[in-house]
């Protein structure tokens, strides 16, 4: 993926402000650039997601988790995974996951949000929505407009989509992002992944770096949590 922002403003307040858009969108699935990095251990008994961030780009990344021969790039310039369990069938965790249109009902940053296409959910699906951006010291107020394009979807098993988002003081030209489902003695295992590719990323380095990417980072566990508590509720 790139990114890309003012060309006046230091690289310094680019990433924060970057990294202020990305703790709301990347956990909305679809914006950023998609990238394999290692998973971590997750307690069933937890109801918290548990993530792991590289910014080392390529390192410790396997591309044993693809959809249909496709995943993220493993020479992403910073990598994110998460996983949670779910106390529930893996198709209700499908089936919420991908009724992309109720994400707004679940997802408190989702602002507005459109199927482009109809009928089943498939390897054709589009859909756009868009989420806010804060107002921070380094840029006012935005939101972020997503394309999302699905580019393969296995039913129960796995989806992976891409698509550009853009704002005013942010453009994504390219975003990619994989999630995994998996049945378990109690429920379902849910794994995603996804990174983001650009220069300015690159230029980032120690202290920088390491704070955009715990930034991207907990957007996927914000996700993953509303989920499961989305999915485990009582239903009437």
């Amino acid at each position: 993926m790139h990114v890309s922002a003012s060309p006046r403003r230091p690289v310094r307040k680019a990433a924060a402000t970057i990294a202020a858009a990305v703790g709301l969108t990347i956990a909305l699935s679809g914006c950023a650039s998609g990238d394999d990095s290692e998973p971590s251990a997750k307690d069933s008994n937890t109801p918290t997601a548990s993530a792991t961030a590289s910014a080392t780009g390529a390192a410790g990344q396997s591309q044993d988790n693809q959809c249909g021969g496709k995943s993220t790039d493993p020479e992403a310039s910073l990598t994110r995974s998460s996983e949670i369990d779910i106390d529930a069938p893996i198709e209700r965790v499908w089936d919420v996951h991908t009724d992309v249109v109720k994400w707004k009902k679940w997802q408190d940053a989702v602002l507005t949000i459109e199927r482009l296409d109809s009928g089943a959910f498939s390897s054709t699906s589009q859909f756009r929505w868009t989420t806010p951006v804060p107002k921070s010291d380094f840029a006012p107020a935005d939101t972020l407009t997503i394309t999302s394009s699905v580019k393969h979807v296995e039913s129960g098993t796995c989806v992976i989509w891409e698509g550009p988002a853009k704002g005013k003081a942010i453009t994504i030209d390219k975003g990619t992002h994989l999630w995994i489902f998996t049945k378990t003695d109690n429920g379902t295992h849910v794994h995603t992944q996804e990174s983001w590719d650009a220069p300015l990323l690159d230029s980032l380095q120690g202290a920088d770096r390491d704070a955009v990417a715990d930034m991207l980072g907990g957007g996927l566990d914000v996700w993953l949590q509303a989920l499961k508590a989305e999915v485990e509720a009582p239903t009437s």
